[in-house]
């Protein structure tokens, strides 16, 4: 069985369609989970509880985490961590190997291209947070104690992904013939992520014995275009 924690977002329903697609037995995972094509189950779980995060879990073979939590630094403060251990422990229990889906905030400010092998230098307290998350993964399949593997994505627009700075800030003004806007100087190339290659790339990643306890980043064009572009 393979199990999507945080199975409602963008990346969870292409995750979806494509373990449907192969004909793949998953389960959904969300505090309040809706069904898609192809689910073998859904599960109501709130995975900063370890009972619930360990019952979601049971029985899986690979586990992919894709949580959001809601965009405020004390609330990644407090469930994070928390989220993070309970759903290692739960791997742990079930012998499944698991995928976390990243964003790149640990890295800081990095002059040039950002890769697998740049080191951890937040800047910001939801940087730091993101950084001890991950490098808690790492340990662990650094100890041996699960198989695990990282998956990072730039921020990411696509199907689906409403929330996103490039949906809210660019695609949504346009489509009302409003003015898009820029949060960061618009003259610097800038990556971003389709939504479906994400998924595809989690897929790709967890497919192949080679991946596994490594960080990757997902794929993104090979020249980004700033703001203004």
């Amino acid at each position: 069985m393979i199990t999507i924690l945080g199975a409602g977002g963008a990346i969870g329903v292409g995750l979806a369609k494509h373990l449907a697609a192969s004909n793949q037995p998953f389960r959904l995972v969300g505090r309040k989970p809706h069904g898609k094509p192809g689910a073998t189950e859904i599960v109501a779980a709130d995975l900063t509880d370890l009972d619930q995060t360990i019952r979601a879990v049971a029985g899986s073979s690979v586990v992919y985490l894709l949580a959001g939590l809601k965009y405020d630094h004390k609330v990644w403060q407090e469930e994070w961590p928390r989220v993070m251990g309970n759903t290692i422990e739960a791997c742990k229990r079930a012998d499944a190997k698991l995928v976390f889906f990243d964003n790149v905030y640990m890295y800081g400010r990095v002059t040039g291209p950002m890769t697998e092998e740049t080191p951890f230098n937040p800047c910001s307290l939801k940087g730091e947070i993101r950084a001890k998350v991950a490098t808690s993964l790492i340990a662990q399949w650094k100890s041996g104690a699960l198989s695990g593997l990282i998956a990072r994505s730039a921020d990411f627009y696509g199907p689906s992904a409403d929330n996103s700075v490039a949906n809210i800030f660019v695609f949504k003004p346009l489509s009302k013939r409003k003015k898009p806007s820029c949060l960061v100087n618009d003259s610097v190339p800038h990556s971003l992520t389709f939504t479906p290659d994400a998924a595809r790339g989690l897929v790709e990643l967890s497919g192949r014995p080679s991946a596994w306890n490594q960080t990757w980043h997902l794929p993104t064009a090979p020249n980004p275009p700033s703001g203004k572009e």
